[in-house]
């Protein structure tokens, strides 16, 4: 199988290339734009074994999709390429509709006209595996856990960006019949992760003794799942996910932020007994809470698990691990990038209106 995987050079996209080649016989073909935050070296495992074409592009560019299609000729389709960070989205939410929405919307109407163009078994076999987050379902109270079939209720730009594209790759499915499936997945962390999500954050401003910034009191509570993890989930519902259905994927590690940064710290005190900043807890900062910042997520992976087969191999203390020694093994990466890139600073900070 050749599969077409948008945003392969993302955190997500660069896992799954690398589950797909290693792990599998499948062949692909990576569309990506190569934004900021397509983390250098994520895929040089792979890009010698000649498994892997990479096209650079972006997906609100329909005549670069379509020669992707023409050319490529993908027995599937998994599209993960998006703005992916919420903080980002409150200052600057049209980039997220632009590329998530508008973007989405032209990967889909190209899918289908090259899919209407197959015949026989290419056509029988192919498949949209449209990727996207557990935060378009809003937020939870104390109880209770997302299922497929949970009302959408985003709060920020980007979850509403995401639940926009969920609503279009279904119409493209009920409308035109074509095979899509989609999955919703929580809070992801693993190695090679852009370090302005929350537990890279951590990890590189604790080992230069800096703040660690948490939002509010630390009680928002998030699903945890390695990416690794991830990764073989979405080839799962890719191969045998039923079209039209929705697959829910999650570690069912719920933790708090705050514990999720403690048990940061307590792991560098740990794996690094020399450093002057002993105990990175005392690092711990609590900063003015994110607008529009849900209280808690969860995920029920039931349907997953017992349809698909799939579960997760790492617990979040086996995964946490690996990734916080990851961080300490690639120095040189993470201090290229904030040394050019991003360089750890706060974004998000418009003011929610009064009341």
């Amino acid at each position: 199988m050749k599969i077409l995987v948008t945003g392969g050079a993302g955190f997500i996209g660069s896992a799954l290339i690398r589950h797909i080649v290693k792990d599998t016989g499948h062949d692909v073909v990576n569309l990506d734009k190569f934004t900021y935050a397509a983390p250098p070296g994520a895929l040089a495992e792979v890009e010698g074994t000649g498994r892997v074409v990479t096209e650079r592009g972006d997906i609100c560019d329909a005549a670069t999709v379509k020669r992707v299609f023409a050319t490529a000729r993908p027995d599937a389709v998994i599209h993960l390429a998006a703005e992916s960070h919420v903080d980002r989205s409150i200052d600057g939410p049209l980039e997220f509709v632009q590329t998530n929405v508008v973007g989405t919307c032209i990967l889909l109407d190209q899918a289908r006209a090259y899919w209407s163009s197959l015949t026989g078994e290419a056509r029988a076999r192919f498949r949209f595996h449209h990727v996207s987050t557990d935060e378009v379902f809003g937020s939870l109270g104390p109880e209770g856990a997302f299922t497929e079939d949970s009302r959408y209720d985003p709060s920020s730009p980007y979850s509403a960006s995401k639940a926009a594209s969920d609503h279009f790759v279904r119409a493209w499915g009920r409308t035109y019949g074509m095979p899509i499936v989609l999955s919703n997945c929580s809070n992801n962390y693993g190695p090679f992760q852009f370090p302005e999500k929350l537990i890279p954050l951590m990890i590189v401003r604790a080992l230069s003794g800096e703040s660690l910034p948490v939002y509010g009191r630390g009680e928002n509570v998030r699903d945890w799942l390695y990416v690794h993890d991830h990764a073989t989930a979405l080839l799962r519902v890719l191969e045998s996910g039923k079209p039209g259905e929705s697959y829910n994927v999650g570690g069912e590690a719920e933790r708090t932020n705050l514990q999720v940064v403690h048990t940061v710290c307590a792991l560098l005190d740990e794996l690094v007994p020399a450093s002057p900043h002993r105990p990175h807890v005392k690092l711990v900062t609590h900063v003015a809470d994110r607008p529009g910042h849900d209280l808690r997520y969860a995920i029920n992976p039931e349907r997953i698990r017992t349809e698909l087969g799939w579960r997760p191999t790492e617990t979040f203390e086996s995964g946490l691990r690996k990734t916080v020694a990851w961080y300490l093994e690639h120095r040189p990466w993470w201090g290229d990038i904030l040394a050019g890139r991003y360089a750890g600073q706060r974004l998000g900070t418009v003011a929610a209106p009064r009341a």
